[in-house]
C-alpha cells in the first residue's frame, strides 16, 4: 500500500482525539462554579441556620474568590513544575475535603473556612484546566474545547439555581453541597483518562512573587468586604483598629493597589534578569490584553453584584424561598449560558471591539431599566426582560474576553493566560460581591435614617430602643418582631414597617444605576480590544505587544 493511501489529514486526527478529558476537564469548572452560585440561593438557609445577618453569609463569598485570586498565579507555577494533570487530581481531592466540611459546618465561622479551603483548592484547579486542554487537544477540537468551558461555566450556574432552589426550599441548603461532594469524586476518577504532563522541575516559583500578589488582593478584598462595617472614611465602633481615627478599609484597599503594583515591578525586574517569573507579564502586555483585563473585571463584578442583589432581596426582604429565587433568576442564568454559547457565531461578523462595546451597552441598558421598573415581585415580566438584556451582553462579554486572552497567547503561555483569568474572575467576584453588600447597606441606612428622621412617628424615645448604628436588611415581620420588644404603638409599628420598605427599595433602585454606571465606564476600554476579525491581519494602527 502507497504511503498516499496511509495519509490521514492532521484536521482529520485532531478530530479522533477522545472527549472523555473534556468531561473531567468541565466538570472540574462546573464543580467550582456550582459552588460559588450555590451560595447567594443558600443565602436565606444559612442567615437562619447560623443566625447571622446576610453580609457575613457574603463573606464566604468573598473568602472563596480572596483565596483564588490570590494564589492562582502560585497554582499555575504548580502545574508547570509538577505536571497539570497530578497537580488538578490533587487539587480535586482538597475541593471534596472543603465540601465535606461544608456540608456539616456547625457555625457561619467554620462556613468561611470551609470556602477559603474551597478557594484554596480552586487556586489550582483553574490554571490547570486552560493547561489540560492544551495538553489534550489541538485545532478545532481545541478550539471547541476552550468555547465548551465557557458554557460549562454557565450551565453549572443554571444548575445550582434550580438544584438549591429546590433542595433549599424542601430539604435545606446542606445537601446543596453534599452534592459537590459526590461529584468532586467523579471528577477525580476521570481524570485518569487525562493526559500526564510529566512537568518541568526547572521550573522555579517565585516566594516574593506569591507574598506580594497574595498580600495584595487579601488586603483588597478586606477592605471592599469591609468598608460599610469598618467605616468608608472614619473608623466605627466596629473597626478592629483605627489609625488616626481613620477607618482600616480603605487603608487596605490603599495599600493592596500599592502591593499590587509593587508585585508588577517585581516581576518585571525578575523577567528581565531571566529568572521564572510568577506570572509571565507578555500576557497583558499589549493595550488589547490590558483592555481584554479590564472588561472581564468588570462584567465579572457586575454578575457577581447581581448575583448577590437579586437573592438577598427576595430572601432576606421579602421572607421568600430559595425556590423563588431559583425562579426569578432562571431567565438571566439560561440567557448567559446561550449567550456564551452563540456569541461564537458572530465572530466572523463582528470584531472584538464591537461585540465588547454592545456587551457593555446591553448591561448598562438592562440595569437602568431594572432601576426603573423593580417594585416587589421578581416575576413581572418588565423585570424579567431587563434580566435577559444584561444576561445577553453579560454571557457574551465572559466568552469574547477569554477568547482574546487565549488566542493573543502561544501555547506555552497558556497556564499563565488561566492564571490571569483566575485572578482577574476571582478577584472582580470578592470585590464585586463586597461592594454589592457594602453598597446596599449603606445605603439603606442613609435613606432609613433620612425618613426616620423625617417622620413624626418615629419619636426618639423609641429611636433610642432600637440598634440605629448597624442597619441591615430584614423583613417587615423581622423588624415587627423587633419592635414587639420596645414602647411602639401599633401606629408607630406600621409606619417603621412603610419606612423600611421604601427605604429597602430605594436603597436597591440606587444601587442598580450605579452598577449600570460602571458598565458605561467599561466601554471604554472595551475600545481597546481587538478590531479585526479572525483570519484578518491586525491593523497596523494598532498598538501592539511591547517588545
Amino acid at each position: 500500500m502507497s504511503a498516499e493511501a496511509n495519509y490521514v489529514p492532521a484536521e482529520q486526527a485532531e478530530l479522533k482525539a477522545s472527549w472523555v478529558p473534556m468531561i473531567a476537564i468541565a466538570l472540574g469548572q462546573m464543580i467550582m462554579s456550582f459552588n460559588v452560585a450555590s451560595l447567594p440561593v443558600a443565602l436565606g438557609g444559612m442567615v437562619k441556620s447560623f443566625n447571622v445577618p446576610p453580609t457575613t453569609i457574603a463573606t464566604g463569598i468573598v473568602a472563596y474568590g480572596m483565596l483564588v485570586a490570590g494564589f492562582v498565579m502560585l497554582g499555575a507555577k504548580l502545574n508547570q513544575r509538577y505536571g497539570a494533570a497530578r497537580v488538578f487530581r490533587a487539587a480535586v481531592v482538597l475541593f471534596c475535603a472543603s465540601q465535606i466540611l461544608m456540608t456539616f459546618s456547625p457555625t457561619a465561622a467554620l462556613m468561611i473556612a470551609a470556602q477559603a479551603l474551597c478557594g484554596a483548592s480552586a487556586s489550582v484547579i483553574v490554571p490547570s484546566l486552560v493547561a489540560l486542554i492544551a495538553e489534550n487537544y489541538k485545532g478545532r477540537q481545541q478550539a471547541t474545547a476552550v468555547g465548551a468551558l465557557g458554557s460549562a461555566r454557565a450551565a453549572a450556574g443554571v444548575l445550582a439555581f434550580i438544584i438549591g432552589g429546590i433542595l433549599g426550599t424542601y430539604i435545606g441548603w446542606r445537601p446543596v453541597f453534599g452534592i459537590l461532594i459526590a461529584a468532586s469524586a467523579l471528577v477525580f476518577l476521570l481524570s485518569f483518562r487525562l493526559k500526564v504532563d510529566e512537568g518541568r522541575p526547572d521550573v522555579r516559583i517565585d516566594a516574593v512573587g506569591v507574598v506580594l500578589a497574595a498580600a495584595a488582593i487579601v488586603l483588597i478584598s478586606f477592605g471592599f468586604n469591609n468598608l460599610n462595617r469598618w467605616g468608608l472614611g472614619f473608623a466605627t465602633a466596629n473597626a478592629p483598629f483605627s489609625l488616626l481615627g481613620l477607618s482600616p478599609a480603605p487603608i487596605f484597599i490603599v495599600v493592596g493597589v500599592v502591593l499590587g503594583q509593587a508585585f508588577l515591578m517585581w516581576t518585571r525586574r525578575r523577567q528581565e534578569t531571566g529568572r521564572t517569573p510568577l506570572l509571565a507579564l507578555e500576557v497583558i502586555d499589549s493595550l488589547q490584553e490590558r483592555a481584554a483585563v479590564y472588561a472581564m473585571f468588570s462584567v465579572v463584578a457586575l454578575e457577581a453584584a447581581l448575583n448577590f442583589t437579586v437573592p438577598l432581596y427576595i430572601q432576606i426582604v421579602q421572607g421568600r424561598t430559595p425556590i423563588a429565587t431559583a425562579i426569578a433568576m432562571m431567565p438571566f442564568n439560561l440567557t448567559v449560558f446561550f449567550a456564551a454559547m452563540l456569541i461564537v457565531r458572530l465572530y466572523d461578523r463582528l470584531t472584538p471591539r464591537q461585540i465588547g462595546r454592545y456587551g457593555f451597552i446591553l448591561c448598562a441598558i438592562g440595569l437602568v431599566w431594572l432601576a426603573f421598573v423593580v417594585r416587589n415581585d421578581w416575576s413581572e415580566w418588565p423585570v424579567l426582560l431587563g434580566l435577559i438584556v444584561f444576561g445577553i451582553g453579560q454571557g457574551s462579554l465572559v466568552t469574547l474576553v477569554f477568547n482574546v486572552l487565549v488566542t493573543a497567547s502561544p501555547k506555552e503561555l497558556a497556564g499563565d493566560v488561566g492564571a490571569l483569568r483566575g485572578t482577574t474572575q476571582n478577584l472582580a467576584s470578592a470585590v464585586g460581591t463586597a461592594v454589592a453588600g457594602a453598597l446596599l447597606v449603606g445605603l439603606l441606612s442613609t435613606v432609613a435614617i433620612a425618613r426616620i428622621a423625617a417622620s413624626p412617628e418615629l419619636t426618639p424615645e423609641l429611636q433610642a430602643q432600637v440598634d440605629l448604628d448597624n442597619i441591615n436588611f430584614v423583613s417587615n415581620d423581622r423588624l415587627e418582631t423587633v419592635l414587639a420588644g420596645t414602647d411602639a404603638t401599633p401606629e408607630q409599628v406600621a409606619e417603621a414597617v412603610r419606612v423600611n420598605t421604601e427605604a429597602r427599595l430605594r436603597a436597591l433602585k440606587i444601587g442598580l444605576l450605579l452598577m449600570a454606571g460602571l458598565a458605561l465606564l467599561t466601554i471604554l476600554p472595551a475600545g481597546r480590544l481587538p478590531g479585526y476579525r479572525p483570519g484578518e491581519l491586525p491593523d497596523d494602527s494598532l498598538p501592539q505587544r511591547r517588545t
